[in-house]
C-alpha cells in the first residue's frame, strides 16, 4: 500500500470510486462524486492535498481538501479548511486503511501550514484522527442553533493553539459553497451521473434524516416520495410537493411557510416540547434556507 498525489489520468477511476464509496450510505444515490469532479477546477481546492491510495496497483481510497471559512459575529471571516469527500473502495472499507490515509493527509496539511479543520462525520470514526466536537471549541454549524451541540459536527487543530493566535473564540463554520454544486446545478448533475452504469437509489437503515427539499416533511419510505418526469422517484421532494417533473404549487417560502404551519400540532406529537404557531414558523425560517428548491431561488420573489 502507498499513498500518492491523484493525477490528471486518475480523474473518472476516482470518481467511479468516490461513488461507489457513497452510493445509499449517507441518502438515497449520492452526488459526492459529482462534487469531486466540479472541485478540481475550484479556486477552494488543495491539489497539493489531494491524495489517491494505492493497493495492488488499484486505486482503493481518494480523500481532498478545501478552503473554507470561520464567520465572527460582526461577520468578519477568518480563514479555516476542510476535507472530503474521503473514500475507500468498498472491499477495504473497516480494514484501516481509511485512518491510515486520514493521519498521513493530516501530517501533510500540517507540514504546509493548515491549523484548524472542521468537518462532518461520524466521531466514533474520526475521534482516531483526533477530531472532536466543535461546539467543545465554541465553533457552532451554521445550519444548527448556536447552543446545540452538532454530534456530526467535528474540529481539529492540527497546530496547537491555532484558534487562540487568531484570536477566535467563538465563530460559525459555513461548508465551501462548492460542496452544494449537485444541488444548484441538478440538471448538470443528472446529465452527469448518466455517465454512469445505472444503480438502484434506497433508503436504507443508518442513512442521514432525509427531508422534503421543498416543505421539509420527513422522507423515510419511496412512498414519500414525488415523482420525475418519466414517473421515476424523486428523491428530494415530496408526493405533497413535487409531481411528473413539476412542483404541485408556485409559491415563495414565506408562503411555502405559511402553508406548513397549520399542520404544527401533527409536527408537535414528535416534539419533546410543544411549538406556538408562530414558533414553528420561526422554526422553519431558520430551516428553510438551507432547502434546496430555496437555496436556488430568490426567496422574496
Amino acid at each position: 500500500m502507498h499513498i500518492r498525489l491523484e493525477q490528471p489520468q486518475d480523474y473518472r477511476e476516482v470518481e467511479n470510486l468516490t461513488r461507489e464509496a457513497f452510493w445509499n450510505v449517507y441518502r438515497p444515490g449520492c452526488t459526492e462524486h459529482y462534487v469531486l469532479n466540479q472541485y478540481r477546477t475550484n479556486p477552494d481546492f488543495i491539489s497539493e492535498l489531494d491524495f489517491v491510495m494505492i493497493e495492488e496497483d488499484q486505486i482503493i481510497g481518494h480523500v481532498m481538501f478545501s478552503k473554507a471559512e470561520l464567520v465572527l459575529d460582526d461577520g468578519s471571516r477568518k480563514p479555516s479548511w476542510t476535507f472530503g469527500p474521503i473514500s475507500i473502495h468498498p472491499d477495504y472499507k473497516r480494514k484501516g486503511y481509511g485512518l491510515k490515509m486520514l493521519q498521513y493527509a493530516l501530517e501533510k496539511a500540517r507540514q504546509i501550514g493548515i491549523g484548524f479543520l472542521c468537518m462532518e462525520g461520524n466521531i466514533d470514526f474520526y475521534c482516531h484522527a483526533g477530531f472532536d466536537l466543535a461546539s467543545k471549541v465554541n465553533i457552532h454549524y451554521h445550519a444548527e442553533p448556536k447552543d446545540a451541540v452538532v454530534p456530526y459536527f467535528l474540529a481539529q487543530e492540527l497546530i496547537p493553539d491555532w484558534l487562540k493566535s487568531n484570536g477566535i473564540t467563538e465563530v460559525t463554520y459555513c461548508p465551501p459553497k462548492g460542496y452544494f454544486v449537485a444541488d444548484e446545478n441538478p440538471e448538470a448533475f443528472e446529465a452527469y451521473e448518466a455517465t454512469f452504469p445505472k444503480k438502484e437509489k434506497a433508503f436504507r437503515e443508518g442513512q442521514l434524516p432525509q427531508f422534503c427539499q421543498s416543505c421539509g416533511m420527513p422522507l423515510t419510505r419511496i412512498e414519500d416520495c414525488g415523482t420525475n418526469a418519466d414517473g421515476s422517484t424523486n428523491f428530494d421532494y415530496c408526493q405533497y410537493c413535487y409531481k411528473d417533473g413539476h412542483f404541485l404549487q408556485e409559491c415563495t417560502m414565506e408562503e411555502m411557510i405559511e402553508h406548513c404551519s397549520q399542520f404544527v400540532d401533527e409536527v408537535n406529537k414528535n416534539m419533546p416540547k410543544p411549538m406556538t404557531k408562530e414558533e414553528y414558523k420561526q422554526m422553519m425560517r431558520g430551516f428553510f434556507p438551507i432547502l434546496k428548491r430555496w437555496r436556488r431561488l430568490d426567496v422574496n420573489r
